[in-house]
């Protein structure tokens, strides 16, 4: 007996995880079941009743045993039909989208049969008359997917057999010819291969004949061998065992073999990756060189979601040079350390705390090895900070720490520390609850700025580190009361008087002297608290200047645009500081010349003299807006600029009694059809000289009327850039993006980070969706400076830089960079790369043949972050002392 039905069927039954067409067992037995008779009753009417001793009540023996396991609603489509076939105990669904859903299991396909005398169940591909496949039987289980030509599963022993089978396990795709499950987590694999290459045919595999896999934990292999494009490499290995889980897990970070000319062979980077909680975790690693050297390192990370996050890195080398007993042998031992923290700004409104820290000892830069950007590197700087800003109050506070490393001189500057507080302006006359218009004595604000400083300074070559820092402690403070008033526009000016007062604070005072008998400058300092302050008043105005010119309709270009921005302002500076200043004696001769009494290195100087006079200066723009192409309405006008800025500013000193006209500064910038940036400026000096050279009181127009100045500096620079194919979306590559922070929100590694570099930027930062690119740029620099015996020598410098690439292919790549200067004829750093895309694969060649820093590189890697210690890499560096 079968029965057909069409259409949507549900039924809120179940059965077990593995295989939800258990539920067609229920089904049939409901049928079953409906087929039983029970006895049969004679039927009253007007006849009397007859007893037939042929009527025997019969029960049909078609009968079925009903699951009990079932927990959750089983909900099933027919995309055809369903058929139920109770003779021959079994269910069939038909279509292409057929689906069975269980819990959190889903199975898909075009067919679906349940055998219930073998309980089994099966679900096949379909092909069309062509021979063309419809649709593949796909199942589902949370965050496992997996794609078969034929699924069997037995749901009572929950055990199955699949065949042709690709499933993904994180950046891991896996094909099987025959894969059999045994329980919920454990599955074994016939002739299956491992890669990360996307497609159905990939590019390579690792190809094993018998696999164990562990569900999202580990895979392992007998005897495996690599294939790329289906042919197998003569390289066999005995065994494998491959991680298939998601997030971190400890483990050994593979070496890499390098060269280096002094050290030797190497095993590089050997290490071990540990997680020690979700919180933390940390990666030691170390290198063994033939020649007897070595390093190692330790560099734990932490974070605390919304709290902060940050790494730590300690490094130290051990390095021979030569052999021991030669007259030229050298061992030393350097160290380094590096730190940055991040607090997260949610964790506490208004505070904030940053570190980034990089110190060590003087030589370590200069030891590492192959890397001579680094070893010329001879600056290291840390910065630690910490700042607060106190909610609904006027004032804030930071603290900073800093720390700078000359690895030449072998000295160091600790700055410790340098407290900064504000008050942010406050308005004293305004007030509280103001009714109509605001008064203009209520825009009367004043503020503090202040800032203390502490310095000291040692040598690491020196004994006694502590007694260095100790003598050569400095502090001092400045403070800064700005008083200003904003006043409404007077018509179209908008004017501002302003008034500030300054005071520092000094440590030391310096008396210096002639000693005649020594015929030197002799120096007294004596150890104090001392003060010095000033102050300024100033008024200032400014205003905005406005000019158009049309043209005709019928022009391509409607209107042009001029803009001048003046400003001008009245300042005043008593001198205060007269008796901050002396006269002695600085040679033999008999010269003198001027000090000021206080240590400038912490809070500065202020000038001495007079100043009462007026600054000036003005800017001006130039654009024009001009039709589109094809447009006739004048709808869309662009708008283009011409100049974007064109100003001159100086000041006139009416106290001085000589030069009381300053240098005149000139500047000037613009951007030719958004493509070309120009930016220049120059400094002109209005007085004459005489035939030594010397400056003297006379402006230069009395014989020049038509120029600014004498210049005595300029600088010129152009920038351009220039690319075709613009506006095309690249699709290189397999399509996998990797994310910017690492897993579980810890920061990225180092090999994470290069993994993020090598998935997103492949080849080298080839991006193969643009034909062409070529970025250029030339700067000039002239300069005047007066000569010790007299006159004056110009001397000026060009540089011009160079960086293009071109696509010879659609997958390959060729560029360069370089850098060349003009006035030395000499070429700095010139590199040619070629790269290559291969859709899971990139490769790249580097060389610099030119400059005092050559190397070349060769590098073929896949993409994937899982297989990156699976590369040829071939590195050599050469660089001139």
């Amino acid at each position: 007996m079968k029965h057909a039905y069409k259409g949507n069927v549900k039924i809120g039954l179940g059965w077990p995880r593995a295989c939800v067409l258990i539920l067609l067992t229920f089904c049939i037995n409901i049928s079953g079941n409906v087929l039983a008779q029970t006895p049969l009753k004679p039927i009253a009417d007007s006849l009397p009743a007859l007893k037939d001793t042929t009527l025997v009540p019969v029960t049909d023996t078609f009968d079925f045993k009903v699951t009990r396991d079932i927990t959750a609603p089983v909900r099933y489509h027919a995309d055809d039909s369903m058929i139920l076939d109770v003779p021959s105990k079994r269910m069939y669904l038909y279509g292409k989208d057929s689906r069975v859903n269980y819990m959190d299991n889903e199975l898909t396909a075009p067919k679906i049969e349940y055998d219930q005398q073998q309980s089994m169940v099966t679900a096949m591909l379909q092909k069309d008359t062509a021979g063309k496949v419809i649709a593949y039987p796909t199942f589902k289980q949370a965050d496992f997917t997996s794609k078969s030509d034929t699924i069997r599963f037995n749901p009572s022993t929950q055990k199955g057999i699949t065949k042709g089978t690709y499933t993904q396990q994180g950046e891991m795709y896996i094909y099987g010819e025959k894969i059999k499950k045994v329980s919920d987590d454990v599955f074994y694999a016939l002739k299956g291969r491992f890669t990360t290459c996307n497609l159905d045919t990939p590019h390579f595999a690792f190809v094993s004949k018998r696999i164990k896999f562990i569900n999202q934990k580990m895979a392992f292999t007998g005897p495996v061998h690599p294939e790329f494009e289906g042919v197998p490499l003569p390289l066999m290995l005995p065994f494998g065992i491959y991680p298939m889980s998601t997030g971190r897990h400890s483990g050994l970070i593979a070496p890499s073999f390098t060269a280096n000319e002094q050290l030797g062979m190497a095993l590089e980077d050997l290490g071990y990756y540990r997680v020690f909680s979700d919180n933390w975790d940390a990666v030691f690693r170390g290198t063994i060189y033939s020649y007897g050297g070595w390093t190692a390192s330790v560099s734990p990370r932490y974070y605390k979601r919304y709290r902060y996050r940050g790494d730590l890195s300690f490094r130290i080398q051990q390095f021979k040079q030569n052999f021991k007993g030669d007259p030229d042998f050298v061992s030393n031992r350097n160290m380094n350390i590096t730190w940055s923290h991040t607090a997260d700004l949610k964790a506490k409104h208004g505070v904030t705390f940053m570190a980034n820290v990089n110190a060590g000892s003087s030589k370590f830069n200069e030891q590492v090895p192959n890397s001579p950007m680094r070893n010329f590197q001879n600056q290291m700087q840390s910065t630690i900070s910490y700042s607060r800003v106190w909610k609904d109050k006027p004032y804030n506070v930071a603290i900073r720490a800093s720390h700078n490393q000359n690895t030449n001189q072998r000295l160091i500057n600790l700055n410790m520390p340098d407290v900064t507080f504000n008050v942010n302006t406050i308005y004293p006359f305004r007030r509280t609850e103001p009714i109509g218009k605001t008064r203009w004595y209520e825009n009367l604000g004043i503020a503090l700025n202040t800032n203390a400083r502490s310095i000291t300074s040692f040598y690491d070559t020196a004994g006694g580190i502590m007694n260095q820092i100790a003598d050569n402690f400095l502090w001092g403070a400045t403070h800064n009361v700005p008083i200003t008033l904003s006043l409404p526009p007077l018509g179209p000016l908008q004017v501002s008087p302003n008034v500030s007062y300054q005071e520092k604070w000094y440590q030391k005072k310096l008396i210096r002297s002639w000693n005649a008998a020594e015929n030197k400058l002799d120096t007294v300092t004596q150890q104090g608290f001392y003060t010095a302050r000033e102050m300024s008043f100033g008024l200032s105005a400014s205003t905005r200047i406005f000019g158009m010119y049309g043209f005709r309709k019928s022009s391509k270009v409607q209107a042009m645009r001029h803009e001048i921005r003046p400003s001008f302002s009245v300042n005043y500076k008593p001198d205060m500081n007269r008796r901050n200043y002396y006269s002695t004696q600085v040679n033999a001769s008999g010269a003198t010349g001027r000090f000021y009494y206080y240590d400038d290195r912490i809070a500065g100087v202020f000038g001495e003299g007079e100043f009462g006079g007026i600054s000036f200066s003005i800017d001006n723009n130039v654009s024009m807006k001009v039709r589109q192409k094809g447009d006739t309405s004048n709808s869309e006008l662009k708008k283009v600029s011409l100049i974007d800025g064109l100003g001159i500013a100086g000041s006139y000193n009416l106290v001085a009694d000589s030069f009381q006209l300053s240098n005149l500064i000139m500047n000037f910038r613009t951007s030719l059809l958004s493509k070309i940036n120009i930016t220049a400026s120059a400094i002109f000096d209005p007085y004459q000289y005489d035939a030594d050279g010397n400056r003297i009181d006379r402006l230069i127009w009395r014989k020049r009327p038509f120029s600014l100045g004498t210049m005595s500096s300029a600088n010129i620079s152009l920038q351009s850039s220039f690319k075709g194919g613009e506006g095309v979306t690249s699709n290189q590559g397999n399509g996998q993006r990797l994310p910017m922070t690492g897993m579980g929100g810890m920061p990225l590694t180092e090999f994470e980070q290069e993994a993020l570099y090598m998935s997103n930027n492949p080849g080298e930062f080839a991006d193969f969706s643009i034909p062409w690119s070529i970025d250029g740029g030339y700067s000039l620099t002239y300069s005047r400076f007066r000569n010790p015996l007299g006159g004056f020598t110009s001397q000026i410098t060009q540089d011009v830089n160079l960086n293009a690439s071109m696509n010879l292919t659609p997958r390959w790549k060729i560029g360069m960079n370089g850098y060349y200067n003009i006035t030395r004829k000499e070429v700095g750093t010139v590199s040619m790369y070629l790269s290559r895309e291969m859709h899971c694969w990139q490769m790249s060649v580097n060389i610099s043949p030119v400059g005092r820093f050559r190397f070349f590189t060769i590098n073929i890697s896949p993409k994937s972050s899982m297989l990156r210690d699976l590369k040829v890499n071939r590195t050599r560096y050469f660089y001139d002392f």
